[in-house]
Parts: structure tokens; C-alpha cells; sequence
């Protein structure tokens, strides 16, 4: 995934829309401004930066760009089993939406769940709406991540199995059009993002374990 500008989901979308384009154009030049805009949208949406992953031992970073709507206390009872803070961030429809790993280590644990669409910002999305659990875990620390679709998001997309090794800021999937990411961290991770704050996936530092 790192030599592609804009990733391969991407493409179907542009193709469409280029042919779409390209046709209109030829019937009517100022008409083919709407297409031509969606196109250059759909290109921005599906766009995959490089990130400045930070080397630091210890670190936890964003798995999202997007704005952090919530930092809460809640028992995880699908993969950590535990009391763990629950990172929750918004990602609008103008954020990068892949998704990278916090950590470095394996996937453990996978489990898609379908649901329903609500948007993605109300607080039961990460309850009913479509999602897809990822459990990784590297002998010193084990998080839990929740790709959570959205209203206008549809297909939660992902590029790994349990077994998978990931290192830290690794992209691993994606989110269509609008969503929320959530990050479960156990109690070992003294957590340094706020409700409100703007961060970068795989750059951002979100947590560091206390040793």
C-alpha cells in the first residue's frame, strides 16, 4: 500500500467517475464541472500519505486522523477483558481515512460485526452501528481497535488476518466516507489526548506505557 498514492478502493470510484466526466464533456464542456468535481473529491478521500512514525519505546499512536470526541473509562470485555480507556475519534469526510496500527506487534484477535449506519459522532455507533475488531498484542502490551462505520460510510475495509505482523503506524484498513475509530488501551498506557483534540494517524502520539 505504500507506493500508491490513493489506494486501491479508490480506483473503481475515479474510473467511473473519469469515464463520467470525459462523456459529459464531450456533450457539454461546462456541465462536466460536477463530475469533475466529484472526481477530484473521491481522489481526496481515498488519498495515503506518508506518515512520520515517531520510534520512541513505549509509544501508542492515533490509529485516525480526525478529532478525538471522548476519553472514557469502560470495561472491554471482547479481547482485553478488562478495565481499559477508550480513545473515540471522528473522522469527517475530508480526514485521511485509512487506519494504521497503534503498535507494533501481531493481530490476535478479529471479529466483524454488522449493524446498523447511525453517524458515526452519537455515542451508541460504537455499539450498533457495522465494525471490525482488531486485537494486537506484542508481549509487553495488547490494545484493541474498532474500525466503526458510519451514516454515510458503508464498508469497513480491512487488509489483515490474525497472525499478521504489524508495525507501528502500519496501515491496516479503512473506512468509506465518514466513521469513527476507536482505540481500547489497558491501564499500563497512561493516556495523553483529550476530548477535543486533533490528531494524525500513525504521527500523533495518543498514550505511553508506564513502566
Amino acid at each position: 500500500m505504500r507506493s500508491f498514492p490513493i489506494v486501491p478502493e479508490g480506483w473503481t470510484y475515479l474510473l467511473v467517475l473519469g469515464v463520467i466526466t470525459v462523456g459529459i464533456f464531450i456533450w457539454k464542456p461546462y456541465a462536466a464541472v460536477i463530475p469533475l468535481i466529484l472526481l477530484i473529491f473521491v481522489g481526496f478521500f481515498f488519498r495515503n500519505p506518508e506518515r512520520a512514525v515517531p520510534t520512541q519505546i513505549g509509544l501508542v499512536v492515533s490509529p485516525a486522523d480526525g478529532v478525538v470526541m471522548n476519553v472514557d473509562k469502560v470495561l472491554e470485555d471482547r479481547y482485553l477483558h478488562s478495565e481499559a480507556t477508550r480513545v473515540s475519534i471522528f473522522l469527517n469526510v475530508f480526514n485521511v481515512h485509512i487506519n494504521r496500527s497503534p503498535i507494533a506487534g501481531t493481530i490476535e484477535y478479529q471479529q466483524y460485526q454488522p449493524g446498523q449506519f447511525l453517524p458515526a459522532y452519537k455515542e451508541q455507533a460504537s455499539k450498533v452501528n457495522e465494525q471490525n475488531l482488531i486485537g494486537i498484542q506484542n508481549g509487553e502490551l495488547r490494545i484493541l481497535t474498532s474500525q466503526i462505520a458510519g451514516l454515510i460510510a458503508r464498508r469497513v475495509v480491512s487488509w489483515v488476518k490474525p497472525g499478521d505482523a504489524l508495525q507501528r503506524g502500519e496501515r491496516f484498513g479503512l473506512i468509506k466516507f465518514g466513521s469513527c475509530t476507536e482505540l481500547y488501551l489497558p491501564n499500563s498506557v497512561q493516556v495523553e489526548v483529550k476530548k477535543g483534540d486533533r490528531v494524525k494517524g500513525g504521527e500523533t502520539i495518543i498514550g505511553r506505557v508506564v513502566r
